[in-house]
């Protein structure tokens, strides 16, 4: 007989009197999810942990939404940049006009840039964190 048929507590004396009554096991509640928790939110928090292709395509549509909301501001500055350098080449006479005794070209793509580049990334970033907050929201729906 082994140790763990003896039941708890026991030792291996000697052979079991029948006597005894049988000892049941003690036994434990499983709680496997919240019973309160939607279902769709528990299956889709699933399917992301498991990484199926439900789960997959949830992530890629965030990736190419961040994407899409990159390449307009990236584009946006880019214009910019193309255009304001071209404008002085094909209007000469913006070339030749001076603030402060600093020449307007200097001034225009030594300075204006700065808030530019400042504002696209702040437009990005908000609006990543938004699509990211409904991206979780959609989740625990």
């Amino acid at each position: 007989m082994s140790k763990h048929s003896a039941g708890p507590g026991r030792e291996e004396s000697g052979p079991r009197s029948y006597s005894d009554p049988p000892t049941k096991p003690r036994r434990k509640r499983v709680v496997l999810a919240d019973s309160r928790a939607p279902v769709t939110r528990l299956r889709t928090v699933v399917e992301l942990e498991e990484q199926t292709s439900y789960g997959e395509e949830l992530v890629r549509q965030l990736i190419r939404a961040q994407f899409k909301a990159a390449a307009v501001a990236w584009l946006s500055v880019m214009v910019f940049f193309v255009t304001l350098p071209a404008l002085f080449y094909f209007v000469p006479k913006l070339s030749d006009v001076a603030v402060a005794g600093v020449r307007l070209p200097w001034l225009a793509l030594g300075l204006v840039p700065f808030p530019l580049l400042f504002a696209a990334g702040y437009w990005y970033n908000h609006k990543a964190e938004r699509q990211e907050r409904d991206f979780v929201a959609m989740v625990e729906k």
